[in-house]
């Protein structure tokens, strides 16, 4: 029941965060998603992934935060409970099949006699090394913005 309800709370934060129009709402929600994926990590044993992805995601939701923050313009208005609303609604429907129907646990996988925690670590490197790849792209990015943005203000 417990991953049931982890997994009802990623999908919901991931639906949240691309729908949401305000980007400190749209960071908090990614948020929630990169510490539910490190606790799902976690109760698969995977405590090294789980501390990884707790690393990882915080330098993206820091470099996120900051360009939101500098970029985005700033709305008077607070979001409306539509606007909220909807994105919730459409995140527990998603999550119904997860709620009623039955998929075996992820602690009794194994990928060919090896426990799930080994097979993800040693298969992680990969994603790490992505995810660097993706947080330096998109620093590079708001660089080019910001460098633009100042010779557009000269």
């Amino acid at each position: 029941m417990i991953l049931e309800l982890i997994a009802m709370g990623l999908i919901i934060s991931a639906c949240m965060s691309i729908y949401l129009d305000e980007a400190v709402y749209s960071t908090a929600s990614l948020a929630c998603v990169f510490f539910l994926t490190a606790i799902l990590y976690a109760l698969n044993n995977a405590i090294f992934a789980s501390l990884f992805q707790l690393a990882i995601g915080t330098g993206t939701l820091v470099v996120l935060f900051l360009a939101g923050e500098m970029l985005s313009e700033k709305s008077h208005g607070s979001e409306s409970l539509n606007k909220v609303l909807i994105p919730v609604f459409a995140g527990l429907l998603i999550s119904l099949p997860v709620i009623f129907l039955s998929v075996p646990s992820a602690f009794e996988s194994k990928i060919s006699n090896v426990p799930f925690a080994y097979a993800l670590w040693n298969l992680r490197a990969i994603d790490v090394v992505l995810q660097a790849l993706v947080m330096v792209s998109v620093a590079i990015g708001i660089m080019i913005i910001l460098y633009e943005k100042g010779e557009g203000e000269r």
